[in-house]
């Protein structure tokens, strides 16, 4: 164990607080205390296993609360060290622990398999230090969100509060799958880089997301670029065994159901504070969390003690420009100092912004400003049925698709050619974990329009502002010439310039159509309602946009391609072209159905 002594200037330091028009009343201890690192302090599993951490904390004697990251990404990285002095520089006992078989941790690592166990034993373990108080909060996101629900529903006796950053409610959907579809970008990036590190234990190499998207069956997908004597294969049971184990198990399983979030709100028994974000890759799972443990949770003290910031990007980037778009000065945003206000908030009685009544605080795109609300879903927002209209030809932006409230009557359907040999390919997004080869975030979509193979559907210049904001789904009627095929749907905001920006989407594999637990194939030429989960948005369309609708069957590579063979994605098989067909008339009323908010 190595031990560092850090001074810090009383002075100099001053930590910077977060936009007022974020938290107005964030308040700090007026002196900051000098800080004491402790290297590779090791804790013991319940199996015997070593996990090891650094530990910062204030230099001097005394008994402070603990907050607490588990992390899979090196708990050595600068975010992690900066949030190290920070924390102990405002009172707490900050720990930064590699999760079972990472970086310096011992074991054998394997996604979401060991992280109730070694969380509830690192959370009693960190209540037991001699300069612990006994109060134990978690913090950070993605997975390492995923590693403080995970702790939660174990319920340690010691944990008091959790702060989980964009992550997901299902490992299934909403994760690995969408749907139904594999989500092949995501699950192949952070696959790769996972590797990375259980590769550096024998040998260096270099990842790139990109290599290996075409590859057919998924299963030998290419970790890496130099050559290996082993084929893909070998070498993904050799190095990510889970990823195999993903592709044989499309359906919502017990392999699945071991770790769902959602299937154990009753157990959740601690305040949290979810940070969900528009365009990133876990919103649906953010939201799904604040609702559920607020509707569930084991007690009126984690029911009442939910509170839910809805930021714009996530892992799509942060800050103000986010993707093509510049959000404002308002949109500003500092994760480390709304952790800290929200555990001053907790564990120190502090009256800042988080004692505020209202529990919920997104960002409203197109206005650009913060708002407090009573809840999400807001109870004011109504539904309102967007009707799909044409003649029958909505194919590209060139088309006569259109959106309008008025029901459909006697219409022509649209039909396209989907060829997963040339699929729709993905233009930003909620994507992770690649963005140097696959850009995420609001991107202009008119190229991803311009193909037959989208159909578009789009409103008038609008009279006036409309907001959304809520849950967006597409009820849809359709059918194809084959036994399995996708549908996907993108809401867009179409600025008056012609800027298409993508805000949210959503896929639907048609075997999956009724059930993610029992896959049913279609009857070639049947007409099936299909319902698409586009999650949520909050965006203001102002006067002089338009709404618009895009439907296709392919986002690749986001997900993966269906072959339209009926087969599982992981199984190699030749490609057949689907000929689709999108009805919209008196007898199947497709609709998109939008959330629309009038000023509180």
């Amino acid at each position: 164990m190595k031990l560092t002594m850090l001074a810090i200037n009383k002075v100099a330091i001053r930590i910077a607080i977060v936009s007022l028009t974020l938290i107005p009343q964030l308040t700090l201890a007026a002196e900051p205390y000098a800080v004491t690192i402790e290297h590779g302090v090791v804790a013991k599993m319940r199996d015997g296993t070593v996990l090891r951490a650094d530990i910062y904390r204030p230099t001097t004697a005394g008994k402070f609360p603990v907050i607490l990251k588990r992390t899979p990404y090196d708990k050595h990285n600068v975010d992690a060290a900066d949030f190290g002095v920070k924390g102990a520089s405002r009172g707490y006992v900050v720990i930064n622990q590699d999760v079972r078989g990472r970086y310096t941790s011992d074991g054998e690592w394997y996604p979401f398999l060991h992280e109730s166990n070694d969380g509830y034993d690192t959370v009693e373990w960190a209540a037991a230090l001699p300069y612990s108080n006994g109060k134990v909060g978690m913090y950070g996101g993605s997975y390492v969100g995923a590693t403080q629900m995970l702790a939660a529903i174990a319920r340690p006796p010691h944990l008091a509060g959790i702060c989980p950053v964009v992550t997901a409610s299902n490992y299934h959907d909403g994760w690995t799958y969408q749907g139904g579809a594999f989500e092949q970008w995501f699950n192949e990036s952070w696959t790769s880089g996972l590797a990375q590190d259980t590769l550096n234990r024998s040998v260096r190499s270099h990842t790139n997301a990109m290599n290996g998207i075409w590859k057919l069956p998924l299963t030998g997908y290419p970790l890496f670029e130099v050559p290996q004597r082993t084929s893909d294969s070998d070498r993904l049971r050799s190095l990510a065994p889970y990823f195999l184990d993903w592709l044989a198990h499309p359906d919502y399983d017990d392999y699945w159901k071991r770790w769902s979030i959602e299937d154990h709100y009753s157990d959740v028994a601690v305040p949290s504070l979810t940070v969900a974000a528009w365009y990133d890759i876990f919103l649906g799972g953010s939201l799904n969390n604040y609702v559920g443990v607020k509707l569930h949770g084991e007690n009126e003290a984690a029911r009442n003690g939910q509170r839910l910031l809805v930021t714009i990007g996530g892992h799509a980037g942060s800050g103000r420009k986010v993707g093509d778009l510049d959000f404002g000065s308002a949109a500003e945003f500092n994760e480390d100092e709304i952790t800290l206000a929200w555990y001053d908030y907790l564990f120190k009685n502090v009256a800042n912004d988080f004692a505020r009544p209202r529990p919920v605080r997104i960002f409203v795109m197109g206005a650009n400003q913060w708002r407090d609300e009573d809840d999400w879903p807001l109870a004011r927002a109504h539904n309102a049925r967007y009707f799909l209209h044409s003649g029958g030809k909505a194919n590209s932006i060139l088309g006569d698709g259109s959106l309008a409230t008025a029901a459909p009557h006697s219409e022509d359907p649209d039909q396209y050619i989907y060829d997963p040999a040339n699929p729709a390919p993905t233009i930003g997004g909620p994507l992770c974990c690649d963005a140097e080869h696959l850009a995420p975030g609001p991107r202009d979509q008119r190229v991803v329009e311009a193909r037959a193979d989208v159909l578009v559907y789009s409103t008038p210049p609008l009279a006036q502002d409309l907001e959304i904001t809520g849950s967006v789904q597409l009820e849809l009627f359709a059918k194809s010439s084959a036994v399995d095929t996708d549908f996907t749907a993108k809401l867009v905001d179409v600025w008056p310039n012609g800027f298409a920006q993508n805000l949210t989407e959503g896929i639907v594999r048609a075997r999956y159509r009724s059930s993610q637990e029992k896959p049913e194939l279609m009857n070639p030429g049947e007409i099936y309602k299909f319902t698409v989960d586009l999650w949520s948005t909050a965006n203001v369309f102002l006067k002089g946009h338009r709404l618009r609708l895009e439907i296709s069957s392919s986002n690749f590579p986001r997900f993966d391609r269906n072959l339209n063979t009926g087969q599982e994605a992981g199984i190699a098989g030749k490609p057949v072209p689907a000929t689709n067909t999108v009805y919209h008339d008196i007898g199947h009323p497709s609709a998109l159905i939008l959330p629309i908010v009038t000023s509180p």
